[in-house]
């Protein structure tokens, strides 16, 4: 058993969808106190915005709150999800957080989320196992075991 991360379909895999993953804006709290905030989605273009790997989830973000006059192209790209959090963290700029990955710092207020539109993202964490091993009396009890605690806790 494993814990995945993808679009939950790969070939002899039984994959439960555990979370769902979003998509959120996220900034350091004293970046909107020096910067009068962000008063609305339109005030983004007077920020830097920080990537993941790639500028495709700030334009599909801006794009699916129907924002026109923000420039994405700017803004430095970085390699892996912690260091876009943490350049955040340290004032940078605006990055679009993966929200199970930025829940520790939103709710210790490292991050603040100054806007409540998320995108949807096309990946999601799943509870993975061979085909040939879903039907383990070990597997079953903890896949069941699991299963119904992510029920109870969605957030984790």
């Amino acid at each position: 058993m494993a814990i995945y991360y993808g679009k939950g379909q790969w070939n002899g895999i039984n994959a439960d969808k555990l979370h769902t993953e979003y998509l959120i804006p996220v900034c350091s709290p004293l970046l909107l106190a020096q910067n009068n905030g962000l008063k609305n989605l339109e005030d983004l273009k007077n920020f830097t915005l920080l990537h993941d790997t790639a500028r495709n989830n700030w334009k599909d973000y801006i794009k699916s709150v129907g924002l026109r006059d923000i420039n994405v192209n700017q803004g430095p790209i970085f390699s892996h999800s912690s260091m876009v959090l943490q350049a955040a963290i340290h004032g940078q700029g605006i990055a679009l957080a993966h929200s199970v990955l930025a829940q520790p710092d939103i709710e210790s207020g490292r991050l603040v989320v100054p806007f409540t539109q998320a995108l949807i993202s096309e990946r999601a964490y799943y509870l993975a196992c061979r085909d040939s091993q879903i039907d383990s009396p070990k597997i079953k009890i903890f896949r069941q075991w699991l299963l119904n605690k992510v029920k109870k806790n969605p957030r984790g």
